[in-house]
């Protein structure tokens, strides 16, 4: 079939696997609102809250194997990357600027204590290399943390979903479902490295304060490259092989029959797993010696539970009014969510630094406002900003 530059209808959705991404995105705002508070990984209040980056990556490898592996006969490399483009930059760039315009919010907390020393122009030209997906090294860490993005922490993520997505197009997408298999296998030992702590780069040590855990893939640090491409790698091509094994052949046959897996009530089903297995509390303890069981408990989610999830919401059916509404909403603020809430997170570090002696209570109240904070400028965002600015691009671009 001849290829043109036309804008490809996407196809129906899969509302639960929406929904359940919104469900994560909340979770993970309030994981890092309860991780001001936490002293270290053993004992964070909602203490896998971390584990959404790599349900996320799931589900992302899932959606582009349905969205996109029987169309190559219908549209081009370049036009599957411009595709993912307008999906996704708008709302990194945004997302930085709110960085942008919160950084100097922080500048009272020691443990941001680069912020005071650096000048605005300084903050211009992390702002532009951001937005043009550059990582940063510690020479350009204007914040103290390392991080990929000083400005906006969470787009180390879509850092390596922009990797798996080039690796996907270019590579990945012309492996037979054997060849995929194979690969995935060895990403998931490359899991299973990871989450027992088995040092076998000699790079991990440099991590023990997230021993026996994914935590990390932030840094261009040899041990957070090392994590971000174990924790890409599994995750992303696992879902994109579920895709495939869910996939009809030309007599109508599939390795695996997607309707099998639905049950009802999927979404609520779903939905109360990942809050679950998110606030899970540190499995094994503080105890040294039990660390092994935490590495175990990540393993299994990572490798079996997550990719379950994805196929229960899949195989699925979501009915009545509120479950629809619910996962709509929840659905199309997530990545907004998700990449927007950050800099307000660094703003209430450095307000709880400063208000320590405060009760309880008010810091309760400070969080609370926060969150509905995140998720309003969310909703805003992506009325008066994402949509528009994609649809946009859409026409400029096809």
């Amino acid at each position: 079939m001849t290829q043109t530059n036309a804008y490809l209808a996407s196809k129906p959705r899969y509302e639960i696997l929406d929904g359940l991404r919104g469900v994560a995105a909340m979770i993970v705002v309030a994981f890092h609102l309860f991780e001001t508070y936490s002293p270290g990984t053993t004992s964070q209040i909602i203490n896998h809250g971390y584990l959404a980056v790599d349900f996320f990556f799931v589900l992302s490898g899932f959606v582009i194997g349905y969205a996109y592996d029987d169309r190559w006969d219908k549209m081009t490399t370049w036009q599957f990357f411009k595709r993912r483009f307008v999906r996704l930059h708008p709302m990194l760039v945004m997302g930085t600027l709110v960085g942008v315009v919160l950084f100097y919010f922080g500048g009272d907390w020691e443990g941001f204590e680069p912020i005071n020393q650096t000048p605005w122009y300084m903050v211009l030209a992390v702002f532009a290399l951001a937005c043009l997906m550059f990582p940063l090294s510690s020479g350009m860490d204007i914040r103290g943390w390392q991080e990929f993005n000083p400005l906006n922490g969470p787009t180390w993520t879509l850092s390596w979903e922009y990797i798996a997505n080039v690796l996907y197009a270019l590579i990945i997408r012309r492996f037979s479902k054997l060849f995929l298999s194979l690969f995935v296998a060895i990403a998931a030992a490359f899991t299973v490295i990871l989450c027992f702590n088995i040092d076998v780069f000699g790079v991990l040590a440099a991590r023990s304060y997230a021993s026996h855990t994914v935590i990390g893939g932030w840094s261009l640090t040899p041990d957070q490259l090392q994590i971000g491409l174990t924790r890409l790698c599994y995750p992303f091509f696992g879902g994109l092989l579920l895709s495939r094994l869910f996939q009809q052949d030309k007599d109508g046959r599939s390795v695996l029959n997607l309707q099998r897996f639905g049950v009802r009530g999927g979404f609520w089903w779903c939905a109360l797993a990942i809050v679950i297995l998110l606030f899970m509390p540190r499995v094994g303890g503080a105890c040294e010696a039990n660390f092994w069981m935490n590495g175990l408990y990540e393993s299994v989610c990572i490798l079996l539970i997550f990719p379950l999830i994805v196929a229960i919401g899949a195989g699925s059916k979501v009915t009545g009014t509120t479950s629809v509404a619910l996962c709509k909403f929840s659905g199309d603020i997530s990545y907004p969510l998700y990449i927007s809430h950050y800099p307000f997170i660094y703003m209430q570090m450095s307000w709880v630094a400063k208000h320590q002696d405060l009760p309880t209570s008010t810091h309760i109240f400070v969080s609370v406002c926060v969150f509905i904070m995140s998720i309003a400028t969310a909703y805003a965002l992506l009325k008066l900003y994402d949509l528009p600015v994609r649809e946009w691009l859409r026409k400029k671009l096809f």
